[in-house]
């Protein structure tokens, strides 16, 4: 139930909030991509390609250049396997936040893991081993700058052994120590993704080593990733903050009480209909107030772009009869394109550089010219490039086809 007394916050309200927080309506755009990353809290970074795109949709001036240069020339934003155990570019100052918060965790239960795994199918390893053959690498690390996990095997020749997995079964495998040893020393904070060897859209990449980040109590940590999503997301759902932390109901609860949020009705799409009622949302403390409308927009926004993932409860900017087509069946997102803060299509590059896409309802002349302006200017920064996303979905595979 919601209190009368809650302010009501409707679908039209949210999606303002979305376009103009999270970087979209035109107006809103940034010159640096470190910007655009607090917008949306942490950029995805499974896929490569996604923190490019996502960036340069909201820059003034789009550039991969300026996302190199945060990346790997300034090292103002860092990869780390945190919220949902997925991959995300954060600023180096909120890094120690979400290492505390959500990567350092990670790494505890990748740690107990590996030792495991180790013990079962691999021979001669113990928790000293492993510790010697961590030194070993950073020591290697810190005397070359960099190094892909091949040449650190090749200094390291414990990284070369590797564990069979599932002997004997149709999906018998083979994994490599190294790669395993080198995404821990990663969430544990200790070594980072440098420049891929080969185009930006590559994922063959060295290490390199990382100065260690102040220590944060996880309590105060997990505090200020919750005050940032509610920042940038909210009003949402304790639902919502669950699902996009990936933390226990305890640990969101506390947070979000350690942040003094405030309740509000939520009305519309997220009460499951214009005549459902309200549900319970969340905003900080004085962000109770409407945003003023910004001007209309679109957007085409790439495959798991924080705007599409940022909400387990999505109804009130995605219709649910859309998202077969545009979902994989894990739960990932491919390319959208947005109107005035709604999914509306789907997009896709084809080899030859051209960009097509197919909107799900007639949205009025001016959202196809919108939709058009945006396109151009994806292909014009874009150049030579041709993006495939890496969690493709039906829509995606049926445009390019």
């Amino acid at each position: 139930m919601v209190s009368t007394g809650a302010v009501r916050v409707g679908d039209g309200q949210r999606r303002a909030r979305l376009g103009l927080r999270q970087l979209l309506a035109p107006a809103a755009r940034v010159v640096r991509v470190e910007e655009t990353a607090d917008a949306v809290v942490g950029l995805h970074a499974s896929d490569p390609a996604t923190v490019y795109l996502s960036a340069c949709a909201r820059l003034r001036e789009p550039s991969a250049v300026e996302v190199e240069r945060a990346l790997y020339e300034d090292v103002s934003l860092v990869k780390l396997l945190s919220m949902r155990r997925t991959l995300f570019a954060v600023t180096e100052e909120f890094a120690p936040f979400v290492s505390a918060a959500a990567a350092r965790p990670i790494a505890v239960k990748e740690r107990a893991t590996l030792l495991k795994h180790l013990g079962e199918f691999a021979e001669g390893w113990s928790e000293a081993r492993l510790a010697e053959t961590e030194r070993a690498v950073l020591a290697v690390l810190a005397a070359r700058g960099e190094a892909t996990t091949a040449e650190l095997g090749a200094e390291v020749p414990a990284l070369r052994e590797t564990m069979l997995m599932a002997a004997g079964k149709p999906y018998e495998a083979k994994q490599s120590v190294g790669s395993r040893l080198l995404r821990l020393l990663a969430s544990d904070g200790h070594v980072r993704r440098s420049r891929p060897r080969g185009s930006w859209l590559s994922s063959s990449y060295p290490w390199a080593p990382v100065e260690q980040w102040p220590e944060v109590p996880a309590r105060e940590a997990k505090a200020e990733v919750v005050r940032r999503w509610l920042a940038r997301y909210g009003p949402g759902t304790v639902e919502d903050v669950k699902w996009w932390t990936g933390w226990t109901l305890g640990d969101v609860r506390r947070a979000l009480a350690d942040v003094g949020a405030v309740e509000v009705a939520l009305t519309g799409g997220a009460a499951g209909g214009a005549g459902g009622g309200a549900v319970v949302g969340l905003v900080l403390p004085g962000d109770e107030a409407p945003v003023a409308e910004p001007e209309p927009w679109a957007a085409l926004l790439p495959g798991l772009d924080p705007a599409v993932m940022g909400w387990r409860g999505r109804d009130w900017y995605l219709r649910p009869e859309d998202v077969p087509a545009l979902f994989d069946r894990a739960g990932n997102a491919g390319p959208t394109v947005w109107w005035c803060g709604r999914v509306v299509g789907g997009w896709a590059q084809r080899a030859d550089g051209e960009m097509v896409w197919r909107l799900f309802e007639d949205v009025g002349a001016e959202a196809l010219a919108a939709v058009g302006v945006e396109a151009e200017r994806l292909v014009g920064w874009l150049g030579e490039v041709r993006v495939t996303p890496r969690f493709r979905t039906p829509l995606e595979r049926e445009l390019v086809a």
